[in-house]
């Protein structure tokens, strides 16, 4: 049996990176797209929601919204009525992600340097040298 020093426990990866939960939780796939929704545009019924996140398939909606539901950032009402309604908003909790997401708008222009450094890597051949 292998036993941990101080030095491994460290570098564990639950111990390299304190914001890693936190990137597991709101940097998902499709969680970044629903919260965002929801934060510009407010209540919305899951077709709306689904109409304007078009690439979303029905079924990875659904998981996405019950998983946020549990991590307490977004709230559904269910509505009795014929036929049934049901909207989904951002919590308060969810709500407190808009500076986070404000800052990640504000560097959006820079995914044209990294554009521009993608395009100069892929020309380097194996060794690092640029391909004539």
């Amino acid at each position: 049996m292998t036993q941990t020093t101080p030095r491994q426990a460290e570098i564990a990866p639950e111990n390299a990176c304190p914001i890693a939960p936190v990137v597991d939780i709101v940097f998902s796939r499709w969680t970044t797209p629903i919260l965002w929704t929801l934060h510009a545009y407010g209540r919305q019924r899951f077709v709306e929601l689904q109409r304007r996140i078009a690439t979303i398939t029905p079924k990875v909606l659904t998981q996405r919204l019950r998983q946020l539901e549990r991590d307490g950032l977004v709230h559904r009402t269910y509505h009795a009525e014929v036929p049934p309604r049901v909207e989904y908003e951002i919590t308060a909790l969810g709500g407190s992600l808009a500076p986070l997401f404000a800052t990640l708008a504000e560097w959006s222009p820079n995914l044209e340097r990294v554009d521009e450094a993608r395009r100069a890597y892929d020309m380097r051949d194996g060794d690092g040298n640029r391909s004539a």
